[in-house]
């Protein structure tokens, strides 16, 4: 007896609906699967076997061939079970109602006791399944509040195969629907309370230059001896940034799913990703990719940071493919039998020291490092890197007085509060363009359309570009910086002083950052 049921696979942050065909026939030859399965799905049967057997029902004794159409797209991964399983039964007549099995998708990982286990990608799942016409979805009950965020279809989470099986030989439908609240839930505050920009001593000028990059998307570096707290003001980034739109959530949300990042049973991300990977990490884990790619810490920060710590630590051939993804705001993963793309616009903040012994340019203390030595450790990083961060930010250390001091400094709420206001200048000023967020995400005609400059800010910036010998990259990213500036200022125009402060953040550009 031919049945179908249907499953999903997962492609990039994308999901694919799949048919399953299974069919038996008179033969006593073991189970064939069929249609590019990989290793995990082929292992499927032992434990579709034991699950069976352990709920009461009996494996076939003749040959059953599955069909994972469409054949030519890779399967992967352990999520094929239930479906398969499901259709084992069926084909075996060992349960009715198969007409309803054609309304729904079902996917989860069987355990030998028949437990389902979680899956990734609940979320593309759910979307492809209304995209497709399915009423409903059954999925693992830790994965369901993820899936129900997809509105007008029946989401059920389920804990064990004899679930499945009563919820189709049954009339009446015993498992409850999952329907989520989250999409009416107000956005919640970034980060934890007890991270606060309050907590930092002194640093006026560092907390200014963040302020501007929170409220542009700018891109930024710092650059300071060591306990000078770049790390400290880095990890602070995140609780001054504006709370995610429902669009963002939704589209950083899909991402971690795939990647099977979301913690426990949230299902939904409310809070901005800040992601700090080490500096061992390969170029594979920073951009994603694999023979079956997946999602890499670009892509994971996604609409928040990544914080490169030590950036000159970094394999120079890991942070360089960095670069076009900074531009294009995605990354494009090809493979022989697929090309997949995954978003990835993210703020880059980095911090590293300013020499290898950390206090080249230090107010007191002397640098030991050798003639060229600075220069060979800045060149550790390439210049084409460099030249796509907007502000390159010097770090003093922090004076005796100002760590002692009793008095605390702005807290993250009230500079916020400022970064939203200048944010929400920019959505208006881009409301015909949807793609665009930020000023960070100006290119071409539309950085002519909204960074003018008077003639008294051209004269200023081109002195600058002849002194500096900047590039034309970099005289576009002065721009847009001064346009934040602008914009936190509540200006329309760009005035001369915002130039001036937009050009005093390119401090690697001087010719005092190498001897």
């Amino acid at each position: 007896m031919l049945i179908k049921t249907f499953g999903s696979a997962v492609q990039g942050v994308d999901a694919i609906t799949i048919t399953l065909e299974v069919n038996g026939m008179s033969s006593t030859k073991d189970p064939l699967i069929v249609g590019l399965p990989d290793h995990a799905i082929r292992e499927s049967m032992q434990r579709i076997e034991s699950a069976l057997k352990t709920n009461g029902y009996d494996m076939p004794r003749t040959k059953v061939v599955i069909n994972l159409a469409p054949a030519d797209i890779r399967k992967s991964g352990t999520a094929f079970d239930l479906p398969m399983a499901i259709g084992i039964l069926a084909a075996s007549e060992q349960l009715d109602h198969t007409d309803r099995m054609m309304e729904y998708v079902l996917m989860g990982e069987l355990a030998l006791d028949g437990v389902i286990r979680p899956i990734k990608g609940a979320l593309p799942i759910a979307w492809q399944a209304k995209r497709d016409g399915f009423k409903g979805l059954l999925i693992p009950s830790d994965n369901a509040p993820e899936a129900a965020l997809v509105a007008g279809l029946e989401v059920y989470g389920v804990s064990t195969l004899a679930e499945v099986i009563d919820f189709f030989s049954k009339e009446e439908i015993r498992l409850i629907r999952v329907v989520s609240d989250f999409l009416d839930q107000p956005a919640g505050e970034p980060m934890l309370d007890a991270i606060d920009f309050s907590d930092v001593r002194g640093q006026e000028q560092v907390k200014r230059a963040l302020e501007i990059a929170a409220a542009g998307g700018h891109n930024a570096i710092l650059i300071g001896p060591p306990g000078s707290g770049k790390t400290m003001l880095a990890k602070r980034l995140a609780t001054i940034l504006p709370p995610l739109s429902m669009e963002e959530a939704l589209e950083t949300t899909k991402i971690h799913s795939v990647s099977g990042k979301l913690a426990g049973r949230t299902a939904l991300v409310r809070e901005r990703p800040f992601r700090a990977p080490h500096h061992t990490i390969s170029d594979i884990a920073l951009v994603g990719g694999g023979s079956q790619p997946q999602p890499g810490e670009i892509s994971l920060a996604h609409h928040g940071v990544l914080f490169l710590d030590e950036l000159p630590e970094f394999k120079r051939t890991v942070l360089d493919v960095m670069r076009q993804p900074m531009e294009e705001r995605r990354v494009s993963i090809s493979r022989a039998r697929i090309a997949v793309d995954f978003p990835a616009s993210f703020m880059l903040v980095a911090s590293m020291n300013p020499c290898p012994c950390g206090y080249y340019n230090h107010p007191e203390r002397s640098c030991h490092c050798a003639p060229g030595q600075v220069q060979r450790y800045l060149n550790r990083v390439s210049g084409p890197l460099l030249d796509r961060i907007d502000l390159h930010v010097e770090v003093t250390p922090v004076t005796y007085s100002d760590l002692a001091s009793v008095q605390s400094g702005e807290t993250s709420s009230t500079i916020r509060e400022r970064v939203m206001r200048a944010r929400r200048i920019q959505q208006e000023r881009f409301h015909r363009h949807p793609q665009k967020n930020a000023n960070a995400t100006l290119q071409g005609k539309t950085i002519q359309q909204h960074c003018r400059l008077n003639d008294a800010s051209s004269r200023l910036l081109q002195a600058a570009m002849d002194k500096l010998n900047l590039s034309a990259r970099a005289y576009d990213r002065i721009r847009k910086v001064a346009r934040t500036i602008a914009d936190l200022d509540g200006k329309e125009n760009i005035e001369t002083e915002h130039v001036a402060e937009a050009i005093q953040y390119r401090s690697l550009d001087r010719e005092n950052w190498s001897r």
